[in-house]
């Protein structure tokens, strides 16, 4: 297994919880556990240290009181300031995982951590908009900056293309064998969805 050394996680609290009621999301119970602390435990157990918590909740601290918890160094500015807070704060190099993916395992916060040692950026492949899922990937130190850049402009939006134009050395995981969908009939792969094999975003309580 590739040595993911220096690499730290991060649980990025955001969101108007608007499918819970204003609900923090991560606080909500999947398989009886909090969200939150199984997010917890498996970036501690991939990456060997305790994640990051960044959360502008007034009680943040008291979610986890274990962990360092910390507000967007830029508020009021969505996800892409999450994650920008995160890559300054942990510091970078870092994965980030938004937390209502209750499902991300292990070996894919390693696998997307290890890309680092050649990619700025390692962002799992999403059949959305956006074409990756860049609230469950890795960013390194140079991220930083071309966040920073980004927000400065009003760019709040992370996606792919904002990535490519920043210069940023990235590449998108796929984990083919992961996919669930059935084989292309030519090539016999399976094409990977994120919401499957990567984080399955919760919704309300009652659906999870």
């Amino acid at each position: 297994m590739i040595a993911v050394d220096g690499v730290r996680g991060a649980i990025l609290a955001g969101g108007g919880a608007t499918r819970f009621g204003g609900k923090p999301k991560g606080l909500e119970l999947v398989g009886g556990e909090r969200i939150l602390d199984r997010l917890a435990r498996t970036l501690e157990r991939a990456l060997g240290q305790p994640p990051l918590l960044v959360a502008n909740a007034p009680d943040a601290a008291g979610w986890r009181p274990d962990l360092t918890t910390v507000s967007d160094l830029r508020p009021g500015l969505g996800s892409l300031g999450g994650i920008y807070t995160a890559v300054m704060t942990a510091p970078a190099p870092v994965v980030c995982v938004a937390w209502d993916m209750p499902f991300v395992s292990e070996e894919l916060i390693h696998r997307l951590a290890a890309g680092l040692q050649e990619h700025d950026a390692m962002l799992p492949q999403s059949d959305g908009r956006r074409g990756v899922e860049p609230l469950c990937a890795a960013y390194g130190p140079a991220c930083g900056p071309a966040i920073s850049a980004s927000l400065d402009a009003g760019d709040l939006l992370a996606h792919r293309e904002a990535i490519a134009r920043s210069g940023m050395t990235h590449a998108v995981l796929s984990l083919l064998e992961y996919g669930r969908r059935a084989p292309n009939a030519e090539t016999g792969t399976r094409p990977c969805r994120h919401r499957t094999w990567c984080s399955r975003r919760s919704g309300p309580p009652t659906t999870v």
